[in-house]
């Protein structure tokens, strides 16, 4: 039905096809630009794990093979760093950086991040909040009930928040990782170091990207019930 309104086309649909579609361009050329490089250390992704564990400021976990690619993360249910093989078996530079990267995650876990306990407070509803959300925005728009209009649209603003706290938790995971990389000494040059940090920027701009998205819909949204 938004995909009929001009509006919702050209200002919220092409817009945000666009966003999504040159961040991931840009993720995964900054990724096989490092991909080529082996890091100094030699180190696969799973490696370079083990390392980081004997530092003081990590307590190991498990970490096991995911066939996904770019499917890398930390699951905090299982308590389990899951790798896909591009950087678990790889030594190179991005391999190295998402590494650490999901394994800031498992730090804030492990150091009770308030950032993280934010989000977690949320997770419950969103996991509920969109089959909700589309109900009443259906069941609003199909009997003009502006109520149910806006019961949608507080929904949904559930998972615009929860999009807004998922972009510190990102970018406080990667500043995390290149931390531990570089307190283990695993940098040997300026030009890693600076390698690593691009991947995680890059990965960093799709929740950039998803938080931009879940926002232009919710303007959208709140267009539509105030039209209602």
């Amino acid at each position: 039905m938004f995909f009929l309104d001009p509006t919702y086309f050209w200002w919220v649909f092409i817009p945000t096809l666009l966003l999504s579609f040159g961040v991931q361009i840009y993720l995964k050329s900054t990724f096989s630009k490092w991909s080529k490089i082996e890091n100094g250390q030699h180190l696969t992704g799973e490696e370079v794990a083990q390392e980081l564990f004997d530092e003081p400021t990590l307590d190991p976990v498990p970490v096991e093979s995911i066939n996904k690619p770019l499917g890398d993360h930390y699951d905090p249910s299982k308590n389990v760093v899951r790798l896909s093989p591009p950087v678990g078996k790889a030594d190179s530079v991005s391999a190295m950086a998402v590494t650490a990267h999901e394994l800031g995650h498992v730090q804030q876990y492990q150091t009770g991040s308030s950032l993280i306990k934010a989000r977690s407070f949320l997770l419950p509803a969103i996991q509920f909040s969109p089959t909700i959300m589309y109900i009443s925005l259906m069941m609003g728009l199909l009997f003009n009930m502006t109520g149910l209009l806006w019961v949608g649209v507080a929904f949904f603003g559930l998972t615009v928040l929860f999009s807004l706290l998922t972009l510190p938790v990102e970018f406080d995971a990667s500043r995390r990782g290149l931390k531990m990389l570089d307190e283990a000494g695993l940098f040997t040059s300026d030009e890693e170091a600076k390698g690593a940090k691009s991947v995680l920027t890059a990965a960093a701009l799709t929740y950039v990207a998803a938080f931009i998205t879940s926002m232009l819909q919710f303007l959208s949204y709140v267009r539509v019930a105030l039209n209602a």
